[in-house]
């Protein structure tokens, strides 16, 4: 049964979206704080805990702090924001601070527990693409599309499965340019109309983290007006 965490201070909120939960099959733990949720995580039922929905508005810290101290512990846990209707940089922000997905308040039970599946399955370690000899050295790059870690320079490079999701699937095809909408559809799993901001900030993220220069990158290139492509180096 998959584990979730929500944080969120509105009482109503959080006994709404826990009730719909446990309806549907999952466990849950709740946060009323970002403080709260991170001293969660450090104990005991913190290991069984597989995705956070984490509202931005929190009182004391933050949600964008808390997602960047979660991001700081651990790359494996997805992350699902929680923001404002038409909110623009709240949404950038949280994205940019490691979130994976967001959702806007207030939620409908089918759209949430939606989103949920779907970054529970990007982080699910038996979809793996290749075979055990599927190792990609690009230039210091190594990608294991197999044992799904990546390393720059000898160096590993941790990343969330949303943007560890986005270079398996560019670097499957070098060359070839993906658009927004099939990055949303392939990545995450969007099949209902997505945001190109997820993308684009997934794509900030990644080359944060695996570009010697992110703002000339060798690795993920923009075309402008189409998308997305892998190289050429």
């Amino acid at each position: 049964m998959p584990h979730v965490l929500l944080i969120e201070d509105d009482t109503s909120v959080r006994d709404g979206m826990e009730l719909v939960l446990r309806r549907h099959g999952y466990g849950v733990e709740t946060a009323a704080t970002g403080e709260e949720a991170l001293a969660l995580l450090a104990g005991e039922r913190g290991a069984l805990v597989e995705l956070a929905v984490l509202d931005l508005m929190l009182p004391g810290m933050d949600g964008f702090e808390v997602c960047r101290r979660i991001r700081a512990r651990t790359a494996a846990l997805p992350v699902i924001m929680l923001t404002a209707r038409g909110d623009d940089r709240d949404i950038v922000a949280g994205l940019e601070a490691g979130a994976d997905d967001y959702v806007v308040k207030p939620v409908t039970a089918p759209v949430l527990e939606a989103r949920i599946r779907a970054a529970l399955r990007r982080a699910e370690p038996s979809l793996r693409q290749g075979s055990d000899a599927d190792v990609t050295d690009l230039a210091g790059l190594v990608i294991d599309r197999a044992g799904l870690t990546v390393t720059r320079n000898g160096t590993p490079v941790p990343l969330p499965p949303t943007e560890l999701r986005l270079l398996l699937e560019l670097s499957a095809s070098p060359g070839r340019v993906f658009t927004r909408e099939q990055l949303l559809a392939s990545v995450w799993d969007h099949t209902f109309l997505g945001d190109s901001r997820l993308v684009d900030a997934a794509v900030g993220r990644l080359r944060a983290k695996i570009e010697e220069v992110p703002g000339r990158p060798r690795y993920v290139q923009t075309v402008r007006g189409f998308g997305y492509r892998f190289g050429p180096l």
